[in-house]
């Protein structure tokens, strides 16, 4: 039922403060268990307010065409589908679940709005040695979008008490603002460790339900450590802590999980990067 026709029903009976939060908080557990007073519908609201400003930006997000790219298009979009069918990506229905390459080299950064929005940087699948490494990745950034982690900070930097006064109707204006703020900084979003390691252990779920290894990320984190990276000014890394002391925990999971950590790395992903400008 949706939240603000409860908060409409209880307030015209007269119910008190206290037992109104009490309908709201067991109304607003999520498909994960998590208390998040934002809709499913507010997610996807966001995430197009999010990515229709990612496209007109043309000159900060450059975005290839899908016509004239249509081969690395497909090719995305089949390791994309391949996450998104798993069986373990809750909101499979509900959210819009695109995605866009970026054209920049220089860039080792994907990252996925509220609602299924996801972008990926030419210049992370250059970097990357295997397909399965980008399957990781991407099951990460999906896994955020998934797990709501966007509405999640929202709570967490602005409060459950005004949350709850935007959804009272006590503080009109304030919502637009906050979303305006929110949609300005989504694409380097720095999230909490336990939102880091919720979307990594998702990441393994996802894949291990695919024809990839299971532990993809932790294979992209490895490189980086071979080439002596871990602290390097790399935007995706700047943005997510510690990324070199994940890999142990990304290869637990997979071993907590037992699933398959043989890469299937197709030789085609070679072609994937060779249809990139």
């Amino acid at each position: 039922m949706n939240l603000k026709y409860i908060i409409q029903v209880i307030r015209k009976s007269g119910i008190t403060i206290f037992l109104m939060l009490i309908v709201i908080v067991y109304n607003s557990c999520d498909k994960n268990d998590n208390l998040i007073l934002f809709s499913v519908d507010d997610d996807v609201a966001l995430g197009l307010q999010v990515a229709s400003q990612i496209d007109s930006d043309t000159i900060q997000f450059p975005i290839l065409d899908e016509s004239e790219y249509a081969t690395a298009y497909n090719h995305l979009g089949r390791i994309v589908s391949s996450i998104i069918n798993s069986g373990e990506v809750q909101y499979k229905d509900e959210f819009a679940w695109e995605f866009k390459i970026i054209h920049d080299d220089d860039v080792l950064n994907a990252f996925a709005t509220p609602g299924g929005y996801i972008y990926v940087y030419t210049g992370l699948i250059k970097y990357l040695d295997t397909e399965d490494q980008l399957a990781g990745v991407l099951g990460h950034e999906i896994g955020h979008a998934d797990l709501r982690h966007g509405s999640r900070q929202m709570q967490n930097q602005y409060g459950i008490s005004l949350l709850l006064s935007l959804l009272l109707g006590q503080n009109p204006g304030q919502l637009e603002q906050i979303a305006g703020q929110v949609a300005g900084t989504l694409v380097g979003l720095q999230y909490s460790r336990n939102f880091e390691s919720e979307a990594d252990d998702n990441s393994v779920m996802y894949l291990s339900e695919t024809s990839y290894a299971c532990n993809g990320a932790s294979g992209f984190f490895k490189k980086i450590r071979e080439e002596g990276l871990c602290n390097a000014n790399i935007v995706w890394l700047s943005t997510h802590p510690d990324p070199c002391s994940r890999i142990e925990d990304i290869d637990a999971k997979a071993s907590e999980v037992l699933c398959k950590v043989s890469e299937l790395n197709p030789d085609t992903y070679q072609q994937f990067k060779e249809s990139l400008p």
